[in-house]
This record gives C-alpha cells, structure tokens and sequence, in this order.
C-alpha cells in the first residue's frame, strides 16, 4: 500500500493527483481510466479541502492506495480529522433540470458515485473514510 498526507489545502491537490496518477501508470491503468479516477479524486479532494475543517481550522487529507483485482483496479481510501460527513447519505441532483433550476451543490459526489465501481464511507477513530475502488481492463 502507498500513502500520502498532506495539509487539507487546495493547493496540495495537485501533488496528491500527481502520487495517484504515478501509482496508477506503474501499475498498468489505461490513460482513459485515469483520466475518469483523476476526475473523481479531484472532488473527493477539493470537498475535503472546503467542508472537512470548517471556520478556519487546519487540517490533513491522507490518500492510501493498493491495487485489487489481481492488479487490474485500484482501491483508494481517503481520510481526514475533520468534522464527521458521508457524502454518500447526500440525495442524488436531479441532474434532468437545467442548471438553473438545479440547486447548487452534490454533483462531485453523483460523479464519483456514476464513474467509480464501489464508493464506501466510514467515520471510525475520529476519521472520515471514503473508500473508492476503480477496475480496468489492461
């Protein structure tokens, strides 16, 4: 298993797609599967990065990845000490109205949830888990 941690900042985004997408090339993912896993990880971030340390406060994202599937997929678990929030209790956007009509808000997670094979969340040990697995054909 590779891990990462690094502060909960926007800024730190793009080391932590840069560690995945090396993972990912070393261990055969095609170009077009990690172009839709960079996708879902930079929103999985980027909501940590807003939401999980509200009012100012400072924090950490930690990313681990191993592969599954006989090396033919990558399970990655994403975890902060921020305030505890599944994502995945979230309502679905009705993603039918425009987006004028559509309230603001849930789609990062609609995507991650529509492009990803399995999305899991935990809170355990005063830590959000988000663990999302993504399989390829090689």
């Amino acid at each position: 298993m590779k891990e990462l941690t690094v502060n909960a900042d926007i800024v730190n985004i793009q080391p932590m797609t840069s560690f995945l997408e090396e993972y990912l090339k070393e261990n055969g993912c095609p170009d077009s599967d990690i172009l839709r896993i960079d996708i879902a990880v930079d929103e999985i971030l980027s909501n940590i990065c807003q939401y999980a340390y509200p009012n100012g406060e400072k924090g950490y994202m930690t990313m681990k990845l191993e592969l599954i599937d006989e090396g033919g997929g990558v399970r990655m678990f994403f975890l902060d000490g921020g305030i505890p929030y599944d994502p995945l209790k979230k309502r679905d956007p009705d993603v039918s109205l425009s987006i004028e009509n559509r309230p603001i808000g849930g789609l990062g997670i609609y995507i991650v949830k529509k492009t990803m094979d399995n999305v899991f969340y935990e809170y355990a040990e005063g830590r959000n888990c988000l663990t999302v697995e993504k399989s390829w054909k090689s």
